[in-house]
């Protein structure tokens, strides 16, 4: 069951989504993009690991909180552009996750497991990161790859999709494998983790 406060603190995360200027179509509605992509981790999170702890759902939720507001071309468009973009979003996630739980209620000790797991902290020895990270590929692959797919040559898909696989526990392959995706995006996983 969930408690009052995690109920409270999706409402809010969701109302600052909501003003995202940018949309998405999902099933002929449109929605504020990080609006969509919150509810999709939520939704994925509760198939994928149902009995996660509160840390762990609340991060989920607000993973990519008013993102739009640091955006990526006001950064170097190269690898420490945008390595120093994710840094900064990091820490941008978690200050804006924690104003809210502080809000809600909830105690130092749960902000801090927040922003500690929306900074990606202990990926692979962690098991909630691990399973943060699990369902933001898992989002990624069945929501974002086959539009993004489309836009970059076969060469950089192929290391994309190994990075992500990396990324990812055993748990999360198997689910990956799972996916309704596409023929193509399913050849193209083939390739790259033959590769």
């Amino acid at each position: 069951m969930a408690s009052e406060k995690l109920n409270e603190a999706f409402r809010l995360f969701d109302e600052a989504n909501e003003n995202d200027p940018n949309t998405e179509m999902w099933q002929g509605k449109e929605y504020p993009k990080e609006l969509l992509y919150a509810i999709r981790m939520t939704d994925k999170l509760k198939t994928f690991a149902p009995e996660s702890s509160e840390a762990l759902q609340l991060t989920a939720r607000c993973q990519h909180i008013r993102r739009w507001e640091i955006p990526r071309e006001s950064y170097e468009m190269n690898r420490t552009g945008y390595l120093k973009w994710r840094q900064d979003l990091k820490k941008f996630h978690a200050d804006k996750a924690g104003a809210i739980l502080k809000k809600v209620g909830y105690n130092q000790e749960m902000i801090d497991q927040v922003g500690f797991l929306l900074e990606k902290k202990q990926l692979k020895k962690n098991a909630d990161t691990q399973t943060l990270e699990d369902v933001i590929c898992l989002v990624f692959l069945e929501f974002y790859f086959e539009p993004f797919s489309h836009k970059y040559p076969e060469e950089k898909l192929m290391d994309i999709l190994q990075k992500t696989w990396r990324k990812m526990s055993e748990k999360g392959h198997e689910a990956a494998l799972k996916l309704p995706l596409s023929q193509e995006s399913l050849q193209l996983i083939g390739k790259a983790l033959q590769g």
